[in-house]
C-alpha cells in the first residue's frame, strides 16, 4: 500500500526553464554598465547562446560576444575568475520563479492522502532558495538535500532514497517517485523498489537523449516504470495503485 509520494524539484514541480531565465537576469544586472551594456542586452545575448543549446560555456561564449573585459582595472579580458564570480552569482540569486497553480493543486491534494517528500540534487544554496521561492516547505515532512550528504551521493545514488525512507519511517514498497530525468532519476529508487513515475513537461530540460551519457550498468533501471505528461494526471494515477 502506497504511504508516501516523493517528488523531484526541478523540471517536476515547475519549469526548471524559469529558474535559468531568472539566474541570467541577475548575471546580467550584477555585469550591467549602462549606457555601454544594459542589462537587457546582456540577457539577450546569455539567453541566445542558451536557448541554441550551449548550458556548459554559456557565460564564456556570452562575454566573448558582448566583447565585455573585466578585471579590478578594467583592462584585461573575462578570465576564469569573472566566470566564476558569475557562476556564483547565478547560484546565489533569490530566483523570481513560482508554483504554478497545478503543482499547488496537487501538492494539497495529495498532501491530505499520503506522506510527502522531497529529494533535489544540485548545489545548496541554489536548491534552497528555490525551495524558499516557490513557498513549497510547508507540503513536505521530509526534504533531502543530497548536496548535504555529500556530492557523490547526488542522484543516481540511491542514498538520499533510503535517507527518505529512513525519515518518512517507510519501505521502498510504500513510496512512489516522481521525477523528470531518465538520466539520472529513477536509477537509484528502481533498483530499491520504489515505484517510479516520469512527468514529461513541455518545457522540460532534460529529455531522453541524455540517455546516451547513462553508464551501460544502469541503463537498465534508467526508465520510470510509469510516465504521464502533467502533473495534474497524477492523482488520479495514484488511485490505481495498489
Amino acid at each position: 500500500m502506497i504511504q508516501a509520494v516523493a517528488f523531484d524539484l526541478d523540471d517536476t514541480l515547475y519549469d526548471e526553464v524559469d529558474y535559468c531565465r531568472s539566474g541570467f537576469q541577475a548575471v546580467a544586472e550584477f555585469l550591467a554598465s549602462p549606457p555601454a551594456q544594459s542589462a537587457e542586452t546582456i540577457l539577450e545575448v546569455l539567453w541566445r547562446q542558451f536557448s541554441s543549446g550551449n548550458r556548459t560555456k554559456t557565460f564564456n561564449a556570452a562575454l566573448d560576444a558582448l566583447g565585455i573585459k573585466y578585471s579590478a582595472g578594467g583592462c584585461l579580458p573575462a578570465d576564469e575568475d569573472l566566470i566564476q564570480t558569475l557562476v556564483h552569482v547565478y547560484r546565489n540569486h533569490r530566483p523570481q520563479i513560482s508554483l504554478p497553480k497545478d503543482s499547488k493543486k496537487v501538492l494539497a491534494q495529495l498532501g491530505s492522502e499520503y506522506e510527502l517528500g522531497l529529494i533535489t540534487d544540485g548545489f545548496l544554496p541554489a536548491q534552497k532558495l528555490k525551495v524558499q521561492a516557490l513557498g513549497i516547505e510547508k507540503y513536505f515532512k521530509a526534504i533531502i538535500y543530497t548536496e548535504e550528504l555529500g556530492r557523490e551521493f547526488w542522484k543516481p545514488s540511491p542514498a538520499g532514497f533510503q535517507k527518505l525512507m529512513e525519515v518518512l519511517n517507510c519501505g521502498a514498497e510504500a513510496i512512489v517517485y516522481v521525477a523528470d530525468n531518465e538520466t539520472k532519476d529513477f536509477i537509484g529508487p528502481n533498483k530499491l523498489g520504489i515505484t517510479t513515475i516520469q512527468i514529461l513537461r513541455p518545457l522540460r530540460l532534460h529529455r531522453q537523449d541524455g540517455l546516451r551519457h547513462t553508464e551501460s550498468s544502469d541503463l537498465a533501471n534508467a526508465a520510470a516504470r510509469f510516465r504521464i505528461g502533467s502533473i495534474q494526471e497524477l492523482p488520479t494515477l495514484m488511485t490505481q495503485m495498489p
